[in-house]
């Protein structure tokens, strides 16, 4: 796990006199919540924050007289590779193999909690499967526990045979299990949700010189029936049978089934795209040839999350950029937890847990947040509550609260304050 020290200051604070006032003299108990004058532009860092109801933090500096640093925890990521095991892809499986362990050690160099998960066919160069010619991946040491194209402490190879334009079928079905994408079925693999961990960033990138089909771009026939599959299929399938043939398909990613499990979730991929402004432009290798398809459906989706794309015609000079992008745009979906450690006060200071007030300091400036009773008690407007009330070992941030801090902590010089010594702020 990661620990950035994100300036979880705890100032410890001496007898605020009950005259406090704001910076337009106003008082600060008494300040009218309909009143403007005098407000922070929240643009701008501050040395106080808003209340919901209009009364600002007294910004009396000399009222500090001690503080303490804690550490706020960023929370692990998952990367989940689809690489594409049609012959064709040979190149560019041979450039997943090779450059797999520098990629993981661009996440490990972050700090971060990481997992790789690969869906590809386990094993080494040409493969006969079914009776057909299949290429396969094999991680080296040491991201790869062996040797043998094994797994990992961070690397789990799910053995599936991807095929050119099935890979979201095939993510939706192995991942819900779905009729037809069990272990021993011929598009199918062994479980693998339980790889995938709780509260954990997500995100998807896809190796592929082909488009996985829709109903609009079909590789085949497409039943009428429904549901169909579209380019946001991954996310919003509902579940049920696979209009392409006889098999079903899981529920998409971001459906009620998974919960938040892929909240904020990224697409990225290597494929065969050509053009920023037309999704239908394919590229072009070196020699005039072109990949299958510009792959529309993986476009659509790289668009939706804000992910990164590479160029497949590019070859290997794609690769280390393309490798680097998404270390980048990984680390970049870490998130702080919510749960925050509180220190304890310094020296010959005591707790009183009524004298407590959280301060986010972030992009748009200082918010201090009010505290509810508990988590029951949190609704929209958020706010913070203790883990016991009584005896307090951590600060945790209500759902909505928890949101926009992940939204306005994007370096180390924002963070959450834990203030000392005034009357909390109560909702």
């Amino acid at each position: 796990m990661r620990f950035l020290s994100f300036g979880l200051a705890l100032l410890a604070l001496g007898a605020c006199a009950d005259d406090r006032r704001g910076r337009d003299g106003t008082p600060f108990l008494e300040r009218d919540a309909g009143v403007d004058a005098g407000a922070p532009d929240l643009g701008q860092p501050q040395d106080f924050g808003p209340l919901p109801d209009g009364r600002f933090l007294p910004p009396d500096a000399a009222c500090a007289t001690a503080s303490a640093e804690a550490m706020v925890e960023r929370l692990p990521v998952d990367i989940i590779w689809v690489v594409d095991n049609s012959v064709s892809m040979q190149p560019a499986i041979d450039q997943v193999t090779a450059g797999l362990n520098d990629f993981a050690a661009l996440i490990a160099a972050s700090g971060l909690d990481y997992r790789v998960i690969m869906l590809s066919l386990r094993g080494r160069g040409e493969l006969s499967v079914g009776g057909r010619t299949r290429y396969g991946v094999c991680i080296p040491q040491p991201l790869a526990g062996d040797g043998s194209c094994g797994d990992g402490e961070r690397f789990f190879q799910v053995d599936v045979d991807i095929h050119s334009t099935q890979p979201i079928e095939q993510i939706l079905g192995t991942l819900g299990q779905a009729n037809g994408y069990r272990e021993g079925d011929q598009h199918g693999s062994a479980p693998w949700r339980d790889l995938l961990r709780e509260g954990a960033s997500k995100t998807f990138v896809v190796v592929t010189d082909d488009n996985s089909r829709t109903c609009a771009l079909p590789v085949g026939s497409c039943s009428s029936s429904e549901p169909p599959l579209t380019a946001t299929s991954l996310e919003d399938f509902p579940g049920g049978p696979n209009p392409f043939n006889s098999r079903d398909l899981g529920p998409g990613i971001l459906t009620a089934t998974y919960g938040d499990l892929f909240e904020d979730y990224l697409f990225s991929g290597i494929y065969g795209w050509g053009s920023a402004g037309d999704p239908d432009q394919t590229c072009t290798y070196d020699g005039g040839d072109e990949p299958p398809s510009p792959g529309q459906t993986y476009t659509a989706l790289v668009e939706r999350t804000g992910g990164v794309r590479a160029q497949i015609c590019d070859g290997a000079s794609a690769w280390s950029p393309f490798f680097a992008s998404v270390a980048t745009a990984v680390t970049g979906t870490s998130r702080i937890d919510c749960e925050l450690a509180l220190p304890p006060p310094p020296d010959g200071m005591s707790l009183d847990v009524d004298r407590v007030n959280v301060t986010v300091r972030g992009e748009s400036g200082e918010t201090t947040l009010p505290r509810v009773e508990g988590a029951a008690a949190c609704t929209d407007r958020g706010g913070w509550y203790y883990d016991d009330p009584v005896t307090p070992g951590e600060v945790i941030l209500c759902p909505t609260s928890c949101d926009a801090a992940r939204d306005e902590i994007t370096t180390t010089d924002h963070g959450v304050s834990v203030l000392f010594g005034c009357d909390t702020i109560l909702i």
